[in-house]
């Protein structure tokens, strides 16, 4: 718990649990399907796994979170109080779409968005079978360029490592380009035309691949 505020404001009380550095992002990966510790370090790429340890359990023990464990696998899934701040984080961050102004460099990550994206497949117009799509940052530091989705018929995973597969279809952008894309500010159209994306590979997969992706949840919000 944070520094307490001594008000009988219920707002008070509320930010007591959620103004601390990293809480609220911590409850947006759970409305937003991570269970597990891993899944939760993949959408927070730039927490701490210590911190993120200790997060978990100050949420546990508000009642907004359950541990359960199974089979050698640990799981946190929001309780009746935590699923109520889903709409809390949807408010907040439509507020931020409208009203924080232009992301600077050092907030665009692509291990992010592609974690965020992973969540987002169409799975009923995606090609049958194992299709890996392979993303290629040309602006990013060589550690950080290449990724790659492996789109299944029952799940998505996110690699930094080549999964090996072959790739199917490829998407060479620079970073800046496919957060616009993913967050509704252009189009996939716009930016194939502007040449800051470039889809490789069989014509039917590149005409085909934008459809594979619903944007961001934020993608609507009124600018």
């Amino acid at each position: 718990m944070g520094a307490p505020y001594y008000q009988f404001c219920p707002v008070a009380k509320a930010m007591e649990l959620l103004d601390e550095r990293w809480t609220l992002l911590v409850v947006r990966e759970l409305v937003s399907g991570s269970e597990q510790f891993n899944q939760l370090r993949r959408g927070l790429p730039r927490m701490s796994p210590s911190l993120l340890s200790r997060r978990l359990t100050q949420l546990e023990h508000a009642g907004l979170l359950e541990r359960r464990a199974s089979e050698g696998t640990v799981r946190y899934r929001l309780t009746p109080a935590g699923h109520e701040l889903r709409p809390v984080v949807e408010a907040v961050g439509a507020w931020g779409v409208r009203w924080t102004g232009e992301l600077g460099d050092q907030d665009l990550d692509p291990q992010l968005l592609l974690w965020d994206m992973h969540r987002n497949v169409v799975p009923d117009v995606t090609p049958v079978g194992r299709t890996i799509v392979g993303f290629h940052f040309r602006d990013v530091a060589q550690r950080k360029r290449d990724w790659w989705l492996v789109l299944g018929p029952h799940e998505v995973d996110v690699c930094d490592t080549d999964p090996g597969f072959g790739t199917t279809v490829r998407v060479v952008a620079d970073l800046r380009c496919l957060v616009a894309v993913w967050m509704g500010d252009t189009t996939w159209t716009a930016a194939l035309r502007s040449e800051r994306l470039v889809l490789e590979g069989p014509e039917d997969l590149r005409r085909a691949l934008p459809s594979w992706f619903a944007l961001s949840p934020f993608s609507t919000v009124p600018r």
